[in-house]
Formats: structure tokens, sequence, C-alpha cells
């Protein structure tokens, strides 16, 4: 799909409420990042743009990338060392193929949403936002 015809389909507002909703509860920061290129190699690319945005210079190694390539029909949902290493594999794949199920129904706000979400919860539950 072109990234302008797959923009279009997205509800830009509901995806900015959920990063925001996510944020008020977790020190980590969730990022989306649709990309206009064809991605042969999605984790790479989210790899790269992760680093161009400074997800990897949080203090506590807490950030999380939603990355969409709809040229391609690819995307990959990575996270920072500390986020990793409380998840592991299990969750990245878990949250992939969900996020797929709602990708191959053209759900893609819905989809989107759902990784925010789960990311936010995770990121709540290991990285709780603290007062002061």
């Amino acid at each position: 799909m072109h990234p302008k015809r797959f923009a279009k389909h997205l509800h830009h507002d509901t995806i900015v409420a959920a990063i925001s909703d996510a944020g008020h509860k977790t020190t980590g920061e969730i990022q989306v990042s649709i990309s206009p290129k064809h991605i042969e190699d999605p984790v790479a690319a989210a790899q790269a743009v992760f680093m161009r945005l400074g997800l990897d210079k949080s203090p506590e190694r807490n950030g999380v990338l939603i990355f969409v390539a709809p040229r391609s029909h690819k995307f990959a949902v990575i996270g920072d060392a500390a986020v990793h290493a409380k998840c592991g594999d299990e969750f990245w794949r878990k949250l992939a193929d969900a996020m797929t199920g709602y990708f191959r129904k053209s759900e893609f706000t819905p989809g989107i949403i759902h990784g925010v979400e789960k990311a936010g919860e995770l990121l709540a539950e290991h990285f709780p936002r603290r007062r002061g």
C-alpha cells in the first residue's frame, strides 16, 4: 500500500492519544514511525530510526518504537536494552502476531493502538512513572 493511502486509513489523533495515555504511566517512551520507503529488513530499518530519534539515549534505556513500512507490507516493534531484558523475545513475538492479525484485516489504527497499549503496559509494569 502506498504510504499516503495508508496514512489516510490511520486515525492520527487516536494513535497520539494512545501514546499519551501510555506515557502518563511510565518513564519509558513509545514512538510510532511510518516509513514512505520500500523496506526489505524492517528490524534493521527500525533500529536505524530508533537511533535517529534518540530513543537509545534515555537514562533507563526504556524506549519502544513501532515502525511500519506500508509500501513493503512490513513492520517491526523494537525496544531498548532494558525493555528487552524485562520482556524477552516471547513478548515481541506475541505482540507482532497480534498486530499482524489487525493489519491483515486492514485495521491499521487498531493494530498500532494495540501495539502502543501492550508496550505501554509493559513499560508501566517495569518502568512506572514516579512522583516528582
